[in-house]
Order: C-alpha cells, then sequence, then structure tokens
C-alpha cells in the first residue's frame, strides 16, 4: 500500500536555507502558471492543457524538471477540482491567489537516497549543460518501502513528507456484516451494525482545544489591531498565533487518528465488511449570517456557525478511508438527508432536542445511532423503514482511550 511519512530532517545552514529558496521558487512557478493560464484562456478562447503549460514552465527556474511540473500539475489539478465543483451547483472560484511559498516535490529521478547513513540528496537540475549543486539532508528513520517521492513541507519548521509503498497486502475480508456511521461535532463518530451493536466516540476534546485556540486566537488579534504591520511587536505577535495553530493541528491531528483507529478495532472485532458513512458535505457552508440565501430563515448563533464551519470530519474520513482499506473494510458514502429529523416508525418528520429522539407514535432512540439506524435503512432498502434491530448496550469512548495509532 502506498503511505506517507512526514519526518523532520537534520542539514547545515547553507542547504536550509537554500531549501527555504526551493519553496519561494515553486511559488513563483505557480504564480506563473497563474498568469500564463490566464493570458492563454484571454488569447485563445480556451484553457491551456498540461502539455502546453509544462512547454512554457521548462527550463525556467531553478529546480528539477519535475519538481516544476509538479507544480503545474498542482495548478491544473486545483483548476479542475474547481470546474468540477462548479458543475455541482457550488461558488468555487478558479485559482487565483499569489503564493509567496509552495511546497517542492521531488519525483522518483530527482533525488538518491543511501540507507547506511540516512542521507537523502536532491536534484536541482541542469543550467547551460551543467548540473547545480544538489541538496543534501539526514533523516533519522527512513521508511523501509520503496520510496516513491518526496515532499518539502512547512509545518511550524520543514519536515520531508516521504511516499512511499510498504509492501503491505490486505488480506481478503469474508465477513458479511453492515454497519452505518452518524457523524457530528459533538459525537465525531456514532455507529450501529445489523447485529445491534453500537459505538460513540466523542469529540469534546477536540471542541474544548478548538475553543481554546479562538479564545487565543481572539486575544491576540486585539492586540494586532493595536501595532503597526511590519513592526517587531507586529512579527512576534503574528508567531505566537501560528504557533498556537500549529499545536492546535497537531493535537487535532492526533485525536482524530486515535478515533479512526478506534473505530477499525470496533469494526474489526464484530468482523464488519461494509461501513456506510453519511455524507455530511455542505452543512459547514454558508455559515455566515450575511450570506444567507433565504433572509426569512432562521439565522444560527454565531457560536453554532463557528463550530460547524471548524468541523473537520473531511480529516476523519480521510482517515477512515485508508485504515479500512488496508482491512479490506469498504467504505461507502451516501446521503444522510432527514436521517436525524425522520422517525422510521411514522415517517414523521422532527427536528431532536437533547440527546434522546423522541417521537410522538412512543419511538424513542439516542439521537446518534437514530440517525445511523436511517442510514443502514437508506443503504440496505433506499428508504427510511423501522429496522428490527436491538440495540445493545452503547460502547461510549473517549480517544484518550484509543491507545496507539
Amino acid at each position: 500500500m502506498i503511505r506517507v511519512k512526514k519526518t523532520p530532517f537534520q542539514t547545515n545552514k547553507e542547504s536550509l536555507s537554500r531549501l527555504f529558496n526551493c519553496n519561494r521558487i515553486s511559488a513563483q512557478v505557480y504564480n506563473d502558471c497563474l498568469k500564463i493560464s490566464k493570458a492563454y484562456s484571454k488569447d485563445n478562447g480556451r484553457w491551456i492543457n498540461k502539455t502546453q503549460l509544462q512547454q512554457a514552465t521548462k527550463r525556467k527556474y531553478p529546480l528539477h524538471s519535475q519538481s516544476i511540473q509538479a507544480v503545474c500539475h498542482k495548478y491544473l489539478d486545483a483548476r479542475n477540482a474547481a470546474r468540477e465543483a462548479r458543475k455541482k451547483g457550488y461558488k468555487n472560484r478558479y485559482p487565483y491567489k499569489q503564493k509567496k511559498y509552495f511546497p517542492t516535490k521531488w519525483a522518483k529521478d530527482g533525488f538518491y537516497i543511501d540507507y547506511d547513513k540516512g542521507k537523502i540528496t536532491f536534484s536541482m537540475g541542469i543550467k547551460d549543460g551543467k548540473r547545480r549543486k544538489p541538496l543534501s539532508v539526514k533523516v533519522d528513520k527512513l521508511p523501509s518501502g520503496k520510496i516513491k517521492e518526496i515532499e518539502l513541507v512547512y509545518s511550524g519548521k520543514l519536515h520531508l513528507a516521504i511516499t512511499y509503498e510498504d509492501g503491505y497486502h490486505p488480506k481478503e475480508n469474508n465477513s458479511k456484516t453492515i454497519a452505518a456511521i452518524d457523524m457530528g461535532e459533538i459525537h465525531s463518530i456514532a455507529s450501529v451494525t445489523e447485529n445491534g451493536e453500537s459505538l460513540i466516540i466523542t469529540a469534546r476534546q477536540l471542541r474544548s482545544i478548538k475553543r481554546l485556540r479562538n479564545k487565543k486566537h481572539s486575544q491576540i488579534r486585539k492586540k494586532l489591531s493595536r501595532t503597526k504591520k511590519g513592526s517587531r511587536r507586529h512579527r512576534k505577535l503574528r508567531r505566537a498565533m501560528h504557533s498556537i495553530t500549529n499545536k492546535t493541528d497537531r493535537q487535532q491531528q492526533d485525536i482524530l487518528h486515535k478515533t479512526s483507529h478506534n473505530f477499525l478495532k470496533w469494526a474489526k472485532e464484530n468482523e464488519v465488511k461494509t461501513v456506510v458513512v453519511g455524507d455530511v458535505e455542505g452543512v459547514q457552508r454558508n455559515t455566515s449570517a450575511r450570506k444567507k440565501a433565504n433572509p426569512n430563515k432562521k439565522r444560527r448563533r454565531r457560536q453554532v456557525s463557528q463550530k460547524l464551519s471548524q468541523w473537520s470530519f473531511g480529516i476523519l474520513l480521510t482517515y477512515l478511508a485508508y485504515k479500512l482499506a488496508a482491512n479490506s473494510i469498504e467504505l461507502v458514502c451516501r446521503s444522510e438527508a432527514y436521517t436525524s429529523q425522520t422517525c422510521p416508525v411514522c415517517h414523521r418528520k422532527k427536528k431532536p432536542s437533547g440527546r434522546v429522539y423522541r417521537c410522538h407514535c412512543g419511538y424513542r432512540e439516542h439521537r446518534d445511532i437514530h440517525g445511523a439506524k436511517n442510514i443502514l435503512s437508506l443503504h440496505k432498502y433506499g428508504s427510511i423503514q423501522n429496522l428490527e434491530i436491538d440495540v445493545k448496550q452503547i460502547t461510549y469512548l473517549r480517544p484518550a482511550a484509543c491507545g496507539k495509532k
């Protein structure tokens, strides 16, 4: 399987300066892609393709040719992704922002690895028929598999994101059990199986971390408003804000990895073959009170809008996808429209209040397990039906109890 390992490295001061400069040059390549694409579209009435863009940027920058091509490919991917989103009705903008730094990527022909010394040497391309001086770094623990590509990324400091093939092949899964997941902002995962086994993993710790980050950011922004841009104090406060953001991102990554790991462990214990996840994409959109399409619609409180806009369900779904795939468990996404509101017995729609869903017909269930059961019903029968599932005692877990990743 293809995996990615983000790792720190050691190098001398001169090489570190050159590595930072690589990301500046990559940003220049990206900015030129914007200009070239815009000019080509204006002159020819159509978009520039991959071959033409690569020809326009070839041998113009002090980088390896594959590194330049990688930046072009990222621009084209962003442009095509925006186009697909606009086709679906979203108002995504095409790439337009100028970059100051951009990750530099070296493909398989752009680097050499000495496993005995833990040394990676990066090629910087050719100029006037002569090869430029290469860059060398040392890494403590290199992946044992075949390394495909390396990307230079910044997260508090420079890291190497190493993509490699670990040689692992998933074993065949002969189980038949189906489980459904209702993702939430309070309970990150609420799941139920056909056998009545249920699991809830809380996200309250992550909410607390984000609440503290928002509070600290608010305090720093207030101080920033009283400083002059570019002054020593302004730069100091900006560094403090970035430090808080990076710390929160690391904590979030750790919690979501533990959450996905614990769900995988539970799924394997219950011999799950297929996992159905309700697609919550769109709930975080239009959280600004100034952008309501329907002005008569009841507006959310600012605190609720902030929580929804910062809900990191996409990252959790990504972690679930690759971890389940590594264990031959299929992941299916489907619409979860009205699954939290509809009663499976009388099909009356009622927005739940509190942690228990109660209907006038007498139906009662934990609101998140209720949503998961309705998603399971939609997957199996195409409509919301009353599943004769005797939900056993719900297992509650916190990410801190999940153990290692």
